[in-house]
């Protein structure tokens, strides 16, 4: 396996923490936490959302 294989997976794996991380303060938001756990959710969908556009750019490496 290449460097860039395993640091495609790393990225991928982070990209659906970051989603399913998001998802969870949603839930906790509407169960009446408060504020805080919609801030944290907007702030993990924009994480992933950078390692999205991030993953997008890692086709272009290796190739001449």
């Amino acid at each position: 396996m290449r460097l860039i294989t395993a640091h495609r997976i790393l990225i991928g794996a982070a990209i659906a923490f970051f989603l399913f991380y998001s998802a969870f303060q949603v839930r906790h938001y509407f169960m009446g936490d408060g504020a805080a756990a919609l801030v944290q959710a907007a702030v993990a969908a924009a994480v992933a959302g950078g390692l999205t556009a991030y993953y997008r750019t890692l086709n272009r490496w290796g190739k001449r």
